[in-house]
């Protein structure tokens, strides 16, 4: 706790710290952000019907299959993407508007070829993506859609160099999540019923590729006068490899523990766990919003050797990302039954679980922002950091998961983030020079009247809580922290045209 006190007194900076110089930049970082924001809402009211219809048509079981199936192969592609997610956008700047698009069909090479070594050694040994039943010969291909994977993402990278955020939220929030859950619908009453789930997951990834790359070849053009250059391209993926490595520890603590709970728990309890892992989630897709158009920005701000504005904007995303967090998490944890109930009887008893991935996602938002900028400035400090927490995870998970189940898996979560958390905070404070926290007083007195409202819409029924009760919570807690949070340039976020440059410009006091 003394840590955290540290980190939220030496994170109580001007809210309106921005001048005029960098408002260009925070309202970059607000369009940005808002513009993910709503692809996260779009993306959201795509998911929750899909785990309708999986929890409801396909059961617990099935559900437990895919989520298992699934982690793995994002597993593998994140390690074929070699750190360009974030890399690419440094390579870009270091070649500068004429060499863009060769860095772009570099990285593309490079990912392409590590997704396709990865997917033939999983097809090798198929019972490392379905180790809970026997899988069909159909899904035995299944790994081949790392490449898909792997091209969107670097695709997407690229375009957000551009400040083109539109395109991931086109390929991201609304061709993946639907093509997913209309597909699983129609699949649910047909013979492929078994491998269902499967195909609608190959086949919105394969929508999401597509999508992701037209645009970036739009923008980029066509690989003319490009040839692919061994050396650079070898050096490239050798500078990214801490960057990898970060990325995999980051996506790493959010799988192990499905990981090791499909080891020592049944399909069903995995299938539970998965429903209650997507709902608790949705706080850190709000930190994810901003990692399009935050990388770019980190790295122009390196380029000039400017760490004062790279901290400036480090403090700014995170109390954006907390104040929105708390509010979310808040809501869910007070109406989570009702909520988990919609999916099925079953789910509702994974409550508990939701309760403490709740936790975890709001002790791990700092952590996840502080690395937006650590991977720039101290790479290999940053893998340590990920590598420890994900051992401190593993070991926990080990020993709770065979005595609590998915109660144990998540409480080794919520650990870990905590210990990354205060330690990445602070060590990026040291090497910047300035604070970086964004978290606030202001946040944690917002929520005192949340949740109190909370604890009143519990005892309403549960049509209500999942349709009106958790849209109130959300809306005492807003209320309250606009009014006294959001001063200056905080409002950016909510804020258009000129009034963003006026905004920017507003000494405010922080809450």
């Amino acid at each position: 706790m003394a840590g955290i006190g540290a980190c939220m007194s030496a994170a109580e900076p001007t809210a309106g710290a921005a001048t005029k110089g960098d408002a260009a930049e925070t309202a970059a970082l607000a369009r940005g952000g808002r513009a993910s924001f709503i692809g996260y809402v779009l993306r959201l009211a795509a998911r929750f019907p899909f785990l309708f219809i999986a929890g409801r048509l396909y059961g617990a079981e099935a559900l437990g299959r895919f989520a298992y199936a699934t982690m793995v192969v994002e597993l593998v592609a994140m390690l074929a993407t070699l750190g360009l997610k974030r890399g690419l956008a440094e390579d870009m700047a270091a070649r500068g508007p004429a060499g863009e698009g060769h860095a772009l069909f570099d990285s593309l090479l490079a990912s392409v070829a590590a997704a396709l070594l990865g997917a033939g050694l999983l097809i090798l040994f198929p019972g490392l993506v379905f180790p809970l039943s026997d899988e069909s010969q159909l899904a035995r291909f299944f790994p081949f859609v790392i490449v898909a994977l792997a091209v969107s993402d670097v695709s997407l990278a690229a375009l957000a160099f551009r400040h083109d955020i539109a395109a991931t939220v086109r390929a991201r929030s609304l061709i993946e999540p639907w093509t997913l859950s209309l597909v699983a619908l129609a699949l649910a009453f047909t013979a492929w019923t078994h491998d269902g789930l499967i195909i609608a997951y190959v086949l919105s990834l394969v929508a999401a590729a597509i999508a992701s790359i037209w645009p970036a070849l739009r923008r980029f053009g066509t690989p003319r006068g490009w040839q692919p250059d061994a050396g650079h391209i070898f050096g490239l993926v050798r500078r990214n490899l801490p960057l990898a490595g970060a990325d995999i520890a980051e996506w790493g603590a959010r799988r192990l523990d499905i990981f090791i709970l499909g080891r020592f728990a049944s399909a069903e309890v995995v299938g539970i766990y998965y429903v209650a892992q997507q709902v608790a989630s949705l706080p850190q897709r709000l930190k994810s919003s901003f990692d399009p158009i935050l990388a770019p920005v980190l790295a122009v701000n390196l380029a000039r050797g400017d760490f004062a504005k790279m901290a400036a904007h480090i403090r700014q995303i995170g109390f954006w990302i907390g104040a929105a967090q708390i509010g979310v998490v808040i809501s869910l944890a007070f109406t989570g039954k009702a909520g988990m109930g919609l999916f099925g009887p079953v789910f509702a008893f994974g409550l508990p679980v939701l309760v403490m991935l709740l936790v975890s996602e709001l002790l791990a938002a700092q952590a996840a922002v502080a690395e937006a900028a650590l991977v720039y400035v101290a790479r290999g400090a940053n893998l340590a950091w990920s590598i420890a927490g994900l051992v401190v995870q593993a070991g926990l998970s080990l020993f709770l998961v065979p005595r609590f189940g998915g109660l144990g898996a998540a409480g080794a979560l919520a650990a870990s983030a905590l210990l990354l958390s205060i330690a990445k905070s602070l060590f990026l404070a040291r090497r910047l020079g300035h604070p970086v926290a964004g978290w606030r007083w202001v946040m944690a007195l917002a929520a005192i009247p949340a949740g109190i409202t909370g604890w009143l819409v519990t005892i309403s029924p549960e049509w209500f809580q999942v349709t009106v009760g958790w849209l109130i919570v959300v809306a005492v807690y807003g209320g309250v922290i606009w009014r006294f949070g959001f001063k200056g340039a905080d409002r950016l976020l909510f804020a258009r045209g000129l009034r963003q440059q006026a905004l920017a410009a507003e000494d405010g006091a922080p809450g």
